[in-house]
């Protein structure tokens, strides 16, 4: 039975992992405006994903400004698949 992460499971953490995975990468500014969260909040949410290897984080500029681009890293994927599968368990626990 597959099981909780606790890196994932915190629900800023888990919104992240779920926008990733659906996107090949996300700049930190749209998901600064999805979350609804100060820039502080999010670079903490994503230091506890890097510090795992669960994302990476790249600047480039846009525009001659420089973004933070964030992606899924293969064991970020691996661990969120597992994490959603621990939850569809859950729910369909009798």
């Amino acid at each position: 039975m597959p099981e909780l992460d606790p890196i994932i499971h915190a629900p800023n953490r888990l919104r992240i992992c779920a926008m990733l995975a659906t996107s090949a990468e996300l700049d930190f500014r749209l998901l600064k405006e999805q979350l609804d969260v100060s820039d502080s909040v999010l670079s903490k949410q994503l230091k506890a994903l890097e510090d795992a290897n669960y994302i990476e984080a790249k600047k480039r500029s846009y525009n001659g400004r420089p973004r933070t681009w964030v992606s899924l890293t293969d064991l970020g994927q691996l661990a969120f698949n597992n994490h959603v599968a621990a939850l569809k368990s859950i729910i369909n626990s009798d």
